[in-house]
């Protein structure tokens, strides 16, 4: 039963999961958390003006980082595998950010594309899906991108049909149209059209019309989940395989979009690192429920705490 350990760079996020894999005598493997911890180092802060990663951006991230290896060695970890999205495919001095990575890990960080971003974040959502729900179109909202993904899930292995990773995220939406604090109508409205423009990308070339079910990733989709149901405080148990209604995103997005800066920051379960920035994620999962709908797709959202990490320590099996 190796111990490996799964660490996911985005563009707002670094995450840590621990995990002991089992094989099956199927051929598949069962994956057993032992650790998962995240942080908010905002690594992509400033790129899309700039095209270059920020030296405190890079600080914050060497500091998660450390604090990562002496959690992966003390639990006896094998393996290791780092992946690195959005931010760093983006930035010119992206050399900065691997001699950083393999200084502080000890071993080389992955800057993974778009798909091969989509086709982890699939395996790891869908395991726990009954197969008879499927297809699935997989949505994992990020801070710098999106990825759109669809497929079959067995019960034991998942098979991608198509997806498409296209440039729009909670952090880079917000800082080319959420300006004002509480943006203002026009704001608003840029940044729909901007979400929708830039996801039709994705629309185009994933058939979500196939869909069955729709599952949904990462931090903003799973703080939308806390929020909706007025958690005291964060419940990873409670999030994970909830559900939300279009109703309840288009709620949820206008209310967000309408509170300012301190009225985000006392809600508990709004990590402290996504309070400026989760206005710009409801914005893009909103849209990517109207153009489920308006494609004859699935417009449930079913919220899943599980996600590329899980894909990355599958791949490690």
């Amino acid at each position: 039963m190796p111990r490996v350990a799964a660490i996911d760079c985005g563009t707002n996020s670094i995450r840590l999961l621990v995990a002991e894999l089992t094989p099956r005598h199927d051929g598949t493997v069962d994956l057993r958390d032992l650790h998962r911890e995240m942080r908010i180092v905002r690594l992509g802060q400033g790129v899309d003006a700039t095209g270059e990663l920020a030296p405190e951006a890079l600080e914050r991230t060497r500091v998660a980082l450390a604090d990562y290896t002496i959690a992966a060695r003390r639990k006896g970890v094998e393996k290791v595998r780092m992946v690195a999205t959005s931010a760093t495919r983006d930035a010119k001095n992206r050399d900065d950010f691997f001699r950083m990575t393999r200084e502080t890990l000890g071993v080389e960080a992955e800057v993974i594309s778009g798909d091969e971003e989509a086709r982890l974040s699939f395996t790891g959502a869908v395991g726990e899906q009954d197969p008879d729900d499927g297809p699935f179109v997989v949505a994992d909202v990020g801070g710098g991108s999106t990825e759109l993904v669809l497929g079959t899930w067995d019960g034991r292995k998942a098979e991608v049909l198509t997806a498409k990773s296209v440039d729009i995220g909670c952090v880079r939406i917000t800082e080319r149209a959420l300006k004002s604090d509480p943006p203002t109508a026009a704001e608003i409205a840029a940044a729909r059209d901007l979400a929708g423009k830039v996801l039709t990308e994705a629309f185009d070339v994933v058939d979500v019309g196939q869909a069955r079910t729709w599952v949904g990733v990462a931090g903003t989709v799973t703080t939308l989940s806390a929020i909706a149901q007025e958690l005291p405080e964060y419940d990873r148990d409670r999030v994970h395989l909830s559900k939300l209604s279009a109703a309840d995103i288009d709620r949820l997005a206008a209310r967000l979009l309408s509170e300012d800066h301190a009225t985000r920051a006392a809600n508990p379960v709004i990590h402290p690192g996504r309070v400026d920035v989760i206005g710009g994620g409801a914005v893009v999962v909103q849209t990517l429920a109207e153009q489920l709908a308006a494609r004859g797709g699935p417009t449930e959202l079913v919220v899943s705490e599980h996600d590329i990490l899980d894909g990355i320590a599958l791949s490690l099996a």
